[in-house]
């Protein structure tokens, strides 16, 4: 059990969540491990076989603090979280944008560029480390296609075309992304994107932070008064969180790909960590040592400060996403002309 930035994440397996008066009682075998005064969380993220009082469930409905399900490995399952008032007019005018073919290809767009940059500065920061690597060549490339792929976005786009370049982004950045794993490569050996499971240690590490991610982005936009289950480049679809998803798309390389990376290069993540119970090919879980140790590597990352590139202010690295939705919401309400994704510079 972790307690970062007003978050409770419990990892213990059979644990069980209980209300005490006006605090969070979690318990093992009966006994009580944690009192958190109910006050001072934000959110609670449960993996794996965690129960929850339905009182205590009903107190965390009563005060804006949201529940999310997770299965051991991450992947999300489901979110409990209390009425949500947001912004009728903000709401609306997010719904009508949506429906516009052109007014979501352009937000689309800001956000597919945001991730192209992002993505193409994690390869440049490779290059720059190590420009003698055996993948130097083929970085490189991946970069120009990256450079050209950001020109394309600056013409006005369908919102098909969009996703297409993103999708041909996508296959570049991951198809060297193996070149950027420098250490425990016995271990960690990465051919290609997988997940719904993940079949390799690095695919694991990957989904299991998207899937923090994706918790981060969705509060963001509950946050903001914006609905996270309506994105722009990602479509409605049942039980998906289509905008949480898009704002997700600005932070997955610089937040969870150099996060993995990191875990990785500095040896401060055990390949023994890493069990696949079905036998090869089936899904890679990792043991609870090893996500207390991913878990506190995101939380640290999120600690960081740097220098937002629209607003010219130092935050966090975990307020990051909630200021995008912030400036999402202000776009939607006509006080920016345009949406200012986030950058990485």
């Amino acid at each position: 059990m972790t307690n970062h930035l007003n978050t409770l994440f419990v990892t213990t397996q059979g644990a069980y969540l209980a209300r005490e008066g006006e605090a969070l009682l979690v318990r093992v075998d009966k006994e009580t491990k944690l009192r958190v005064p109910i006050h001072t969380l934000g959110g609670v993220v449960c993996f794996g076989r965690v129960g929850i009082s339905p009182s205590l469930m009903g107190l965390c409905g009563e005060r804006d603090i949201a529940i999310s399900m997770l299965t051991e490995n991450g992947r999300f399952l489901a979110r409990v979280c209390g009425f949500t008032p947001g912004n009728v007019l903000l709401r609306r005018e997010q719904y009508r944008r949506a429906d516009d073919p052109v007014a979501s290809a352009n937000i689309a767009r800001a956000i597919v560029s945001a991730k192209l940059a992002n993505s193409r500065s994690v390869l440049l920061r490779a290059l720059r480390d190590y420009p003698d690597c055996a993948g130097a060549a083929a970085l490189k490339a991946a970069t120009d296609r990256l450079a050209l792929g950001l020109q394309d976005l600056l013409r006005d786009q369908a919102l098909d075309s969009v996703r297409g370049l993103e999708g041909e982004a996508g296959a570049g950045y991951f198809g060297v992304f193996d070149y950027l794993i420098t250490a425990q490569k016995e271990s960690f050996v990465f051919r290609g994107r997988n997940r719904r499971p993940p079949v390799d240690n690095v695919n694991a590490l990957l989904s299991f932070l998207y899937a923090m991610l994706a918790h981060d982005a969705r509060s963001a936009c509950e946050a903001a008064g914006l609905d996270p289950a309506v994105g722009f480049l990602h479509r409605d679809r049942p039980g998906r969180p289509g905008l949480a998803l898009d704002l997700m798309e600005e932070f997955r390389a610089y937040l969870a790909d150099r996060l993995t990376l990191s875990l990785i290069n500095r040896r401060q993540i055990d390949p023994a960590g890493f069990k696949c119970p079905g036998g090869p090919g089936t899904a890679v879980e990792m043991d609870d040592k090893t996500r207390k140790a991913v878990l506190v590597g995101y939380q640290n990352r999120k600690k960081e400060q740097v220098i937002h590139p629209f607003l010219g202010e130092k935050v966090s690295v975990g307020l990051l996403v909630h200021l995008q939705a912030r400036l999402l919401a202000r776009h939607l309400r006509g006080d920016l002309d345009a949406y200012p994704p986030f950058i990485w510079k």
